[in-house]
């Protein structure tokens, strides 16, 4: 009898650990750059997923430029954009989720005083994985920072902007999103917007 592997996806259609092949193959097969990975006991498993993908996966130098969307890749029309806009850096700050199809706001939040994009980018990540698991939804999520991804994933806003009298309230939001992250689990696709193939993600604010 074959022993019991779990397949790790850091970077696919559905993130996260399973128990078979055919479930992490549905996960990573086609799509753009994935990260994946088998494991033999469900606690290493566990581990790999809370760290980071290249520390499991060596790459050939010739492997290490990253894969971008196609040209001819659409993204999917189900899925909701998330982006912020910020009036300084720090400064005023709010941000959005949108339809993709409708192009009507789903949430939006701020202006708030003292943030920075890189917040609000992370803030409407969380925002939008907290209100799917709650509609039961596997819609994909689409934000055009890397940034904002990152710590979702590290579920930590890593920013260096000091908290003020002025942004309280803000950095309550920031406390109150990484204690959901780490009290949470999901499995929503977060997916980076490719502006260069796409154009301006439809949450823009555009401001630019």
């Amino acid at each position: 009898m074959a022993k019991q592997k779990f397949y790790v996806v850091w970077n696919g259609r559905t993130p996260g650990i399973f128990e078979t092949w055919d479930e992490a193959k549905r996960s990573v097969e086609g799509y753009p750059d994935p990260k994946y990975k088998s494991f033999e006991n469900y606690n290493e498993a566990v581990k790999a997923y809370n760290s980071n993908a290249g520390s499991y996966i060596k790459r050939k130098p010739a492997e290490q430029k990253t894969v971008v969307s196609k040209s001819h890749t659409k993204p999917d029309m189900t899925g909701i954009a998330v982006d912020a806009a910020c009036s300084g850096n720090p400064g005023l700050m709010e941000y959005r989720g949108v339809d993709l199809v409708t192009r009507e706001e789903i949430f939006h939040k701020g202006p708030y005083f003292d943030g920075t994009n890189n917040i609000g980018e992370f803030l409407a990540i969380v925002h939008a994985l907290a209100l799917l698991k709650k509609q039961n939804s596997n819609r994909i999520i689409y934000t055009d920072s890397m940034t904002a991804i990152s710590w979702v994933r590290k579920k930590k806003a890593n920013t260096k902007n000091p908290q003020t009298s002025r942004n309280a309230d803000l950095y309550d939001l920031i406390r109150r999103a990484e204690k959901w992250l780490n009290e949470n689990s999901f499995f929503t696709p977060i997916i980076k917007w490719d502006t260069d193939n796409w154009g301006e993600i439809p949450a823009d604010f555009g401001r630019k």
